[in-house]
């Protein structure tokens, strides 16, 4: 596999791991008023491991240590099956592909000519796109295992009542979903008020060598909404 497809195979599998649409906050509660923390994030963490299907939205903000990914949009099953379009930094110039993954398959394409079949296993030790919404891997692993956490205000983020918790994630669970994190990393999650599921994530990751500090978001919307992904 030539360098450039193996960076492509890799954002492809990056993609899919994670981080972003703007929030907008009103009717703050006073801290005292709202859901304790703990009880938030286990019924998040239940909510989350029967998901079956999302469409997700990442932004990553600033050079992170490991993390080429710019940005990546599109939708994901339980199954680890996925399809949208993502984009890295890479050599210095920025590169835009389409990514389809069925199975053990990669699909991509990049701004010019079709899409090319490679193996999934080819970008595996960046990230295995079945972690993001399995149970015992993923976005319920993470919500399940945080170190501590502070039910902060309760806020409107695209349309959706939501409780914002600040929140210290377990460096292992995190990795799973944004790879090269170490530790140090903050953040907070918004959890729709009603069905607990996360509607938002927003994690900072502190600075690193020669990195300086940056941000990953990922919104997740759609939630259990009809997705076929077949290979093109």
């Amino acid at each position: 596999m030539s360098r450039t497809s193996y960076a492509l195979a890799a954002l492809a599998a990056t993609a899919l791991t994670l981080t972003g649409c703007t929030s907008t906050a009103d009717d703050k509660t006073p801290p005292a008023d709202l859901p304790a923390a703990q009880t938030l994030l286990v019924d998040g963490a239940k909510a989350m491991a029967e998901v079956k299907s999302a469409h997700f939205v990442i932004d990553v903000n600033g050079k992170i240590s490991g993390l080429s990914l710019k940005r990546a949009e599109g939708d994901l099953t339980q199954a680890g099956s996925a399809q949208g379009t993502a984009s890295i930094e890479q050599f210095g110039q920025a590169i835009e592909a389409q990514f389809v993954i069925v199975g053990s398959d990669l699909w991509l394409k990049a701004a010019t000519g079709g899409f090319q079949k490679l193996p999934l296993a080819a970008a595996a030790t960046v990230y295995d796109p079945s972690a993001i919404l399995d149970p015992n891997r993923g976005v319920a692993k993470l919500l399940s295992s945080v170190k501590t956490a502070t039910t902060q205000a309760k806020e409107t983020v695209d349309g959706k009542e939501t409780y914002k918790i600040q929140v210290e994630p377990d460096p292992v669970a995190l990795a799973a979903l944004i790879p090269g994190v170490g530790t140090g990393v903050t953040g907070h999650v918004w959890l729709d008020a009603t069905s607990k599921q996360l509607v938002k994530g927003e994690f900072n990751i502190p600075a690193k060598g020669s990195d300086p500090a940056g941000t990953v978001t990922v919104t997740f919307t759609k939630y259990n909404d009809p997705v076929t992904i077949s290979a093109p």
